[in-house]
């Protein structure tokens, strides 16, 4: 696996080079993006599914029930409080404002919480399997690195064939995605910087194959999810003419907030989550909060139109 992601970081590279998105671009339609958003919508329910049933093959059948009910619930919640907009006038503007961003936040921690209540905390629960210390959650690994150096030459090349599909998988969901991000209803203003977000996925799919890891690029929907928060209305000037007279209208449009912050701090909060004190926090977490967020992952997949 390591050379295959080292074959498919080069690639990156390559494509980001001769700007491939330019000619992509020509061939990728918005029918295409809605088609490969459903496939994704797809693929969040089919692993909420997965996740039950292997609650219902370890846990009694006491706690498979609550399993169902934590995971519909972590997702019907999360759908209430992302209309938390629509509130109106209840609570401040930025009080819904914060429950509509932060929904699934709010479930997923509401229902991490519940089942340590009352009579359900004597029930047996299957939570995530973290690593609470700095070292590889292999047992039979002592190092970061996977000494990808003592492979054959032959098996070297070789690996440019699932190099390449890598390379062709996780382009062309880069591209769908940041066509989804970028479309005409959005409003964007600044410039894309398609290549360098290819050089950037080129380097951390080459460095997840050099640790050992499997590499991951997703984007949907969490992507255009992002852009939807960030959406505000703007006055904007329009010129008409009527009966032969110039006159100015204005009307509100709707654009995103164009800024860098947000996706930031996003991943600094992820960098944080993944150290080993707080990666025993999220030990805390049933795996049917997990099938709930899925579910709402693919919900909202399928409502962002």
């Amino acid at each position: 696996m390591a050379w295959a992601l080292i074959h498919a970081g080069w690639m990156h590279f390559i494509l980001a080079v001769i700007n491939a998105h330019d000619w992509t671009m020509r061939y990728v339609t918005t029918f295409s993006t809605e088609v490969f958003s459903l496939l994704n919508s797809i693929i969040y329910f089919h692993k909420a599914v997965q996740e039950l049933e292997r609650a219902h093959d370890h846990l009694s059948f006491a706690a498979f029930l609550y399993a169902v009910i934590g995971a519909i619930g972590t997702m019907l919640v999360a759908i209430f409080l992302s209309t938390a907009e629509q509130w109106r006038p209840l609570f401040h503007r930025y009080v819904r404002m914060g429950l509509a961003e932060y929904a699934a936040a709010i479930s997923i921690i509401i229902f991490i919480g519940m089942p340590r209540v009352g009579e359900l905390a004597s029930l047996d629960r299957s939570t995530l399997h973290v690593n609470t210390s700095f070292k590889p959650s292999h047992p039979d690994r002592t190092v970061f690195f996977v000494q990808f150096w003592h492979l054959p030459v032959a098996w070297i090349f070789a690996a440019i064939i699932p190099g390449f599909i890598i390379t062709a998988l996780f382009f062309f969901d880069h591209e769908v995605s940041s066509i989804i991000c970028t479309i005409d209803r959005y409003g964007t203003k600044k410039p894309s910087g398609f290549a360098w977000d290819i050089v950037l996925l080129g380097t951390t799919t080459a460095l997840c194959g050099i640790l050992g890891i499997p590499p991951a690029n997703g984007l949907l929907p969490q992507a255009p999810l992002h852009s939807e928060s960030l959406i505000h209305t703007e006055k904007e000037e329009i010129l008409i003419s009527v009966d032969g007279e110039e006159k100015v209208e204005h009307r509100d449009v709707k654009r995103v907030y164009e800024q860098r912050w947000s996706a930031f701090l996003h991943a600094g909060a992820i960098l944080i989550f993944i150290s080993p004190p707080c990666q025993h926090v999220l030990g805390w977490t049933p795996t049917s909060v997990l099938a709930g967020l899925f579910m709402f992952m693919g919900e909202q997949s399928l409502s962002v139109k």
